[in-house]
């Protein structure tokens, strides 16, 4: 085999450092990414959240369960004109009489906290022009606006080949429980059917 010379050499040393500066940085881009989501388990507010099914027939899909939630959709009031699909808002959340979390108000800016009150960061993925008056009809006039948000905790990934044995269990009732941090990201930390933990994800 012909050795190198010391040019080939040299041309090929910024290559591997370039090789090498690329894997630490997807690495430490990987390493912050696990660190804010054990941020927020750890020190993020909880909050119980009902689910509503995507599709009921086929709730567990292979290893990860597809869920949706009563604030997935939520009522922009009077004066919800010009919100957009992929916007970034923010729904304050309440608890009810039963300790779920309710949407209270949805906002482009986030607002104050007080009290009880947990502010959930969304993305806004379709809009409706038509939305329930006060009145609890649907009304199409005017600047109400239905807004579909997602959350960034609408996929929780199980074990593998576990999906499916969820999927004879009694689904009358989901139940998830959610961390929220300070800045309104959100993240799921147990999963409940009929109240009973399935299961509960490990900070790391």
């Amino acid at each position: 085999m012909r050795a190198l010379s010391v040019d080939a050499i040299a041309a090929r040393v910024p290559l591997l450092w370039r090789a090498v500066a690329t894997a630490l940085l997807l690495a430490l881009g990987l390493l912050a990414l696990v660190q804010q989501r054990a941020s927020i388990l750890s020190s993020g507010t909880e909050i119980r959240l009902r689910t509503v099914p995507v599709d009921p027939r086929d709730l567990f899909r292979g290893d990860y369960v597809v869920l949706a939630y009563p604030i997935s959709v939520v009522d922009t009031g009077k004066d919800g004109a010009g919100y957009t699909r992929g916007e970034t808002v923010y729904v304050t959340l309440r608890r009810d009489g039963e300790g779920f979390a309710r949407a209270a108000g949805v906002s482009r800016d986030r607002p104050a906290t007080s009290g009880d009150m947990v502010v959930i960061a969304g993305r806004v993925t379709s809009t409706s022009a038509c939305a329930l008056n006060d009145a609890g009809e649907f009304d199409c006039s005017g600047d109400r606006r239905r807004l579909r948000i997602a959350y960034g905790i609408e996929s929780y990934f199980v074990p593998q080949g576990e999906g499916r044995a969820i999927e004879t269990t009694d689904k009358a009732r989901v139940e998830v429980v959610a961390a929220v941090s300070a800045s309104g990201q959100a993240a799921i930390k147990r999963l409940l059917i009929d109240g009973k933990p399935v299961y509960a994800e490990p900070p790391y």
